[in-house]
């Protein structure tokens, strides 16, 4: 059967799935746009860069392509306002934002008329959203690369999600690989539409280096682990060998912060730098986030292949009209 459409706000995405948005330069307009272009929603990670160069980067995807473009903003990040606004500006269709829960961005969203997407991982935080005016909500488990609000799997805690949103799309989001899982999230636990990111990632446009993707390669179930964010906020790796100096004891913290970019930061290790070396080739230097089921993808495609797979597979099993 044929999958629906995703509807948040005014935008539809002709297939109901989200591209997550990957800081920092790991999911650019480089990748938002083919995956708008196959009728998803592409999403540019907003956090950690300069106002004007992620404005720059959603121009550049808005003016490539009429599908719709997200920008990812973490909470936790200083510039958290700068940054939305700015993303506004620059013709970003809807915004994402996750790590910390924002009340004032839902005003801003109504004032600017922008659908605000919340990320959440607890049936608490899921109805406070929804009860001021995300015009989405994603639901993020366990299985999610990068910070991690919750240590339920995706099938644990969507249910009780489920059950006190009603109003407005409710997305999963963690450890989906493939269209027969993203059949069954939506057949059996009633989701809207998926959020994937790790996939995207060995994509022929995604724009990190070759190294990046090779880590993602060649990584076992064993190498991907739990790691402490100095964002305050366990965080899913693959092991380096920046992980295990760390996990050793070795002092890998900055001299000297540069980016002053968190509200609150541990500085156990500048996070800005730490992924943008892996983002730049240095993976023994670097952090690379990744879901936890990043181990059973073994081939880089081109974002049409993994979208054509993804609703080949899904429409195969998929049963229930939305």
């Amino acid at each position: 059967m044929k999958l629906p459409e995703l509807k948040i706000g005014s935008f539809v995405a002709r297939i109901p799935i989200i591209q997550g948005g990957m800081s920092i330069r790991v999911s650019t307009s480089a990748l938002a746009i083919p995956v708008a272009e196959c009728g998803g929603i592409g999403t540019i990670g907003g956090s950690g860069i300069p106002v004007p160069e992620l404005q720059e980067d959603i121009r550049r995807a808005k003016k490539a392509t009429d599908g719709v473009i997200a920008v990812n903003i973490m909470y936790a990040m200083k510039d958290f306002y700068e940054l939305v606004m700015g993303s506004i500006e620059a013709g970003a269709d809807m915004i994402i934002t996750g790590a910390g829960f924002s009340r004032d961005i839902f005003k801003i969203g109504k004032k600017h008329n922008i659908p605000i997407v919340s990320i959440v991982s607890s049936p608490a935080f899921a109805k406070l959203a929804e009860r001021l005016g995300a015009a989405a909500i994603v639901v993020e488990a366990a299985e999610a690369g990068g910070h991690l609000g919750t240590d339920k799997s995706l099938r644990d805690i969507f249910p009780a999600i489920r059950k006190v949103v009603s109003k407005v799309p409710l997305i999963a989001a963690g450890g989906i690989t493939n269209g027969y899982e993203m059949a069954e999230i939506m057949d059996k636990y009633g989701a809207d539409g998926i959020q994937i990111a790790s996939r995207f990632v060995l994509s022929e446009e995604c724009s990190v280096s070759r190294e990046f993707k090779e880590t993602f390669l060649q990584a076992e179930k064993d190498d991907i682990v739990l790691v402490q964010s100095p964002v305050g906020m366990t965080g899913r790796a693959i092991k380096t060998p920046f992980i295990e100096r760390m996990e050793q004891g070795e002092d890998v913290s900055a001299e000297k912060c540069k980016y002053k970019c968190l509200k609150k930061c541990s500085y156990k290790y500048c996070i800005n730098d730490r992924l943008m070396a892996s983002c730049t080739g240095d993976v023994e230097n670097g952090l690379v986030f990744s879901g936890a089921n990043t181990w059973k993808m073994n081939e880089i495609l081109p974002v049409r292949e993994i979208f054509d797979r993804f609703v080949t597979e899904a429409e195969s099993v998929y049963k229930e009209e939305k």
